[in-house]
């Protein structure tokens, strides 16, 4: 299933193509989507797939299409402190934006039926807590993954605000799957070839919506030998008290990065391609109309030295021209600099270097001992 909309040369331009097609409509979606490289969740050999509108699988381990994953991360109406359970939760990518939207007070669980699957999960996560920029501008509900079948999950287990299945519903699931559900919560499940979009209004009705049609694996059913009980799934549990350290960690980050980087997360950023790849792509969008972002980095708002008449120095020193050099060179891509302002006219899309993270520069800049400037930084590797 997929292939709606044209594939992009990287995460951002297919997120360009998702919106553009009315996939992706709203800006908490946006920067879910923006925040997650989809290519990180690919084995290495197939990443240059990543990027198509097109669901993927190798052995246990599966994406949906990307034009699928914005259909139900819009139904699920997700908002800050909200209850999810994903039911088949795969490799987590759905998983982890989600969990950028939730908050550290919300629930974020999975249920996955192949222990492998799991494990690629957890890899997965671990790689984006540590190393993904994205980990900094968000409140992240990290996820947790428990293994079983999800037709199998205790009835103890409490309900939740949003559920979302990624296996082909029958009719006779249908009920099983409602009562996982709160009243105003919101199920989003492929049911009878359509992704549906149901809603508990109250304790014994339901609004259903049909949003579009798909084609998903079925649910495996339950596998009992003669006599035997089934084994039921426990969920993690719902609501965990929090520790004062934990609470302290996320009230501390969460004041920094209101003073260090403004009220939400950084905008989308676009980063220089060179070589013979950006000058086909510039090629086949020359006479095209492109959107273009601009922005305004902290460094440009720190002002250059004064003279006695309180005018900015015209002069810089050696050091700090070889640094501008440096930093030019390495934003710079080579080419005819007519061409490169013709496409500055047209509107092409501006190329500058990365944005630093701001608050991980703050928390190490703070008078602390290193081992609590570490736990902040949640022992994050960059």
């Amino acid at each position: 299933m997929g292939g709606a909309v044209s594939a992009g040369e990287d995460n951002d331009e297919l997120i360009d193509n998702l919106k553009q097609a009315q996939y992706i409509r709203s800006d908490l979606v946006e920067q879910a989507f923006r925040a997650i490289d989809r290519a990180d969740y690919y084995l290495e050999e197939f990443r240059d797939s990543a990027y198509k509108d097109l669901a993927w699988r190798h052995g246990n381990i599966h994406l949906s299409a990307p034009c699928i994953y914005s259909e139900v991360m819009e139904a699920l109406d997700l908002q800050p402190g909200l209850s999810f359970l994903n039911l088949g939760s795969g490799t987590g990518y759905l998983s982890t934006m989600v969990g950028l939207i939730l908050g550290p007070f919300g629930v974020n669980h999975g249920v996955e039926l192949h222990q492998d699957v799991i494990e690629y999960a957890y890899q997965k996560l671990e790689f984006f807590i540590k190393t993904s920029d994205s980990f900094d501008r968000f409140e992240f509900c990290e996820p947790c993954f428990v293994i079983g079948n999800c037709l199998e999950i205790a009835p103890e287990s409490g309900q939740y605000d949003r559920v979302y299945c990624g296996a082909g519903v029958q009719r006779e699931q249908e009920d099983y799957m409602k009562n996982l559900l709160k009243v105003g919560g919101i199920l989003v499940l492929p049911l009878e070839e359509k992704l549906t979009k149901i809603t508990r209004t109250g304790y014994n009705s339901w609004e259903t919506k049909k949003i579009i049609a798909v084609s998903f694996a079925p649910l495996v059913l339950p596998k009992h030998r003669d006599n035997s009980k089934s084994k039921a799934v426990p969920l993690p549990t719902m609501f965990e008290v929090r520790t004062l350290q934990d609470l302290a960690r996320i009230s501390i980050r969460l004041t920094l990065k209101k003073k260090v980087a403004g009220p939400g997360p950084l905008p989308r950023r676009r980063l220089a391609h060179s070589g013979e790849r950006f000058r086909r792509r510039r090629a086949q969008h020359r006479g095209s109309t492109l959107l273009s972002n601009r922005y305004v980095f902290m460094s440009r708002l720190i002002p250059g030295p004064m003279d006695n008449n309180n005018n900015r120095s015209g002069t810089d020193t050696e050091e700090e021209q070889e640094d501008e050099e440096v930093e030019e060179g390495n934003c710079r891509v080579l080419g005819d600099p007519e061409e490169e302002e013709e496409e500055r006219r047209e509107g092409g899309a501006l190329l500058h270097e990365a944005p630093v993270n701001l608050l991980r520069e703050r928390i190490l800049g703070l008078p602390l001992p290193e081992p609590l400037k570490m736990y902040l930084l949640h022992y994050r590797e960059k």
